[in-house]
């Protein structure tokens, strides 16, 4: 059988495991598991604390090995954002994945129905308009799906962000009457994530959003119950917001997902001191490869990591600043009285943005006992890369 690049690519970097760090190629996506493994105890402790459902975001890692260890932590399921990315998931042993997206397109809900046919995971989804709920009980018809209740629908409302979701109150009201219309379809809840305020800058106006998300649906819940509905969850929240939702009393189920490995942007937030404090866990390895008088160049161009939220941060060396230097370099600069590093010496890199970073790579390389001197422990596929649709 002919070996493919990928497949090539993904021996090279088994091969790596019971190595040290320094025989990691460049670029590569490197998860330090030591701090991973922090994040994930810090999110259970504060889930457990608050009486809280996890329910992570899995598009951000697109991982079902780490989908799993989430869940063993503590997790409920995990939620993505695409049917291909839920697909591609449960194949590969998710059992409980939520679509906390509209879906509208006939052959994908196809797809989603036909998953739900085989039983071999539950799937849930969002919805924001009447199309959208008449679509998904047409498509789990025509999947010979009929049992009560086959799939569970969350009716998203706008509470801020802006993008997807009917509006609070009255809105929402048809819509769920719209899916109690269907006996195929269950009413399990709203969601609602404000998700611009997650990188509001200060805590001032992080909490202003969640207070206004809060009263939208507060709203919500009111109508919805002086209509005879009730609402067995409301679920959303994000990393930047999740201490305020916790706090709020509406919330019953958080979706951080960057909580696990955490990105420059992130980082750039004012801290609460209410949230956990998480740790840098993924980096992009580098070396340089070019020194010139006043800058050097590293191999990480923008096809290893994401640029939508900014440049990468330089975790190490420290003292330097990283620029765009287009498709396959960065260009490395002093930031203080430091020299330029050396060419062929490694540069760690904390992403800008760590979901569209994560689908540029097909594997990730975990690494044990820290970035300076530790061990090649596992690698791990990123199996839902791609999945657009």
């Amino acid at each position: 059988m002919h070996e493919t690049s990928t497949t090539r690519r993904w021996h090279r970097a088994q091969a790596g495991i019971g190595h040290g760090v320094e025989t990691i190629d460049t670029p590569s996506l490197v998860i330090d598991l030591d701090a991973m493994d922090r994040n994930l105890a810090r999110m259970a402790a504060f889930a457990h604390a608050h009486g809280l459902r996890l329910r992570p975001h899995a598009k951000m890692h697109k991982s079902a090995e780490l989908a799993q260890l989430q869940i063993r932590h503590g997790a409920v399921g995990v939620c993505v954002q695409k049917t291909d990315e839920a697909l591609a998931l449960t194949e590969a042993g998710v059992r409980d994945v939520y679509i906390s997206n509209e879906v509208i397109a006939p052959s994908k809900l196809l797809r989603l129905a036909q998953a739900v046919r085989a039983q071999n995971a539950k799937f849930s989804i969002a919805v924001d308009s009447l199309a959208g709920v008449e679509r998904l009980a047409q498509a789990l018809n025509a999947a010979d799906v009929s049992a009560p209740a086959a799939m569970d629908v969350f009716v998203e409302i706008d509470v801020g962000h802006g993008r997807c979701g009917i509006a609070p109150g009255a809105a929402a009201v048809t819509l769920v009457r719209a899916v109690f219309e269907h006996t195929v379809l269950r009413f399990a809840g709203l969601q609602a994530y404000q998700g611009a305020a997650q990188h509001h800058r200060t805590g001032a106006e992080r909490a202003a959003a969640i207070a206004r998300a809060t009263l939208a649906v507060q709203g919500t819940r009111q109508a919805l119950e002086a209509a005879g509905f009730k609402v067995p969850l409301v679920t959303g929240a994000g990393t930047g917001t999740m201490a305020l939702e916790a706090a709020s009393g509406v919330w019953g189920e958080l979706q951080a997902g960057s909580y696990l490995f955490m990105d420059a942007d992130y980082a750039a937030n004012e801290a609460d001191p209410l949230a956990p404090a998480f740790e840098h866990a993924l980096f992009v390895k580098s070396q340089v490869m070019s020194r010139q008088t006043g800058h050097a160049v590293c191999d990480a161009g923008h096809k290893s990591h994401a640029i939508d939220s900014g440049m990468p941060a330089v975790w190490f060396p420290q003292g330097l600043t990283y620029s765009s230097g287009g498709d396959e370099h960065g260009v490395l600069r002093v930031d203080g009285p430091g020299p330029l590093p050396d060419l062929g010496e490694t540069v760690w890199l904390v992403p800008g943005h760590c979901d569209p970073t994560v689908n540029l790579h097909d594997f990730m390389v975990g690494v044990r006992g820290g970035l300076a001197a530790g061990v090649v422990e596992r690698v791990i596929r990123v199996d839902a890369r791609g999945c657009l649709g």
